[in-house]
């Protein structure tokens, strides 16, 4: 699971001219989900977005978290992510997730991040969206479960 996370001032999301998202101060989250993920690599990948201290503090030091600013939450189904460039120039996506895995995890990600108390917006899962914002800082960060997770064990101990 990749999560691409930009911290914004403002942000909001259209599908077809009419603005179906939007938040102000907060994390615009694209998210990007593979077969192999999990509720577990969700769960993992929402506590390290939730706890991600990256806005300033009153000393200018990146020392908040999104609930200590009171920030809110869009989240964008975002495959893409997944893009594989390594042969030609056209992306391959098969490392992406089935979609009806995708949105069984995004919907599960939306509805634990509601539950822990945050103001959530959203897209519309496979919709064509236009995404606007405004990135505070800038200040972007890329989380991979790949990178993050310890790994799998498939072997019974």
């Amino acid at each position: 699971m990749r999560f691409l996370i930009q911290r914004v001032t403002h942000a909001n999301v259209q599908v077809d001219d009419q603005t179906v998202g939007q938040i102000d101060r907060g994390f615009l989250v694209y998210i990007g989900i593979t077969n192999s993920d999990t509720n577990e690599t969700a769960d993992f990948m929402m506590k390290k977005l939730w706890g991600l201290r990256i806005f300033r503090d009153e000393f200018g030091k990146t020392n908040l978290s999104l609930s200590a600013v009171n920030g809110a939450l869009l989240l964008i189904s975002q495959f893409t992510l997944y893009a594989d460039c390594k042969h030609g120039y056209r992306p391959s996506f098969t490392d992406a997730g089935a979609p009806d895995h995708a949105k069984a995890l995004y919907e599960y990600i939306i509805d634990c991040s509601k539950r822990e108390g945050f103001p959530v917006a959203t897209g519309i899962f496979g919709a064509d969206m236009a995404v606007t914002s405004e990135n505070e800082g800038p200040f972007t960060i890329m989380l991979d479960s790949d990178k993050l997770m310890p790994p799998r064990s498939n072997e019974k101990q």
